[in-house]
């Protein structure tokens, strides 16, 4: 086990935190790049648990969140400008 990678993975599920409060506090469209950050974060924080604890089905969960996470990203930006 890679105990750095691990490290590297909690700092970076840390780093979200900011990302919450701006998304929940700041403008839709604000929140929509918070959104983006955060998929990106959570795709390397996988990426870091997948080396760290060499397991191979961990790396294709992090294969699959990142074009998830910026398809979600692109329906949230989809109906963002629809009026309520």
């Amino acid at each position: 086990m890679k105990q750095e990678y691990l490290i590297a993975a909690s700092a970076l599920l840390v780093g979200l935190l900011p990302l919450l409060v701006v998304a929940m506090r700041e403008r839709p469209v604000d929140g929509l790049v918070a959104l983006e950050l955060a998929g990106t974060m959570i795709t390397l924080a996988l990426v870091c648990v997948a080396v760290g604890t060499q397991s191979s089905a961990a790396t294709g969960v992090a294969l699959i969140t990142a074009p998830l996470s910026w398809v979600g990203a692109l329906l949230f930006a989809r109906f963002l400008d629809r009026n309520p």
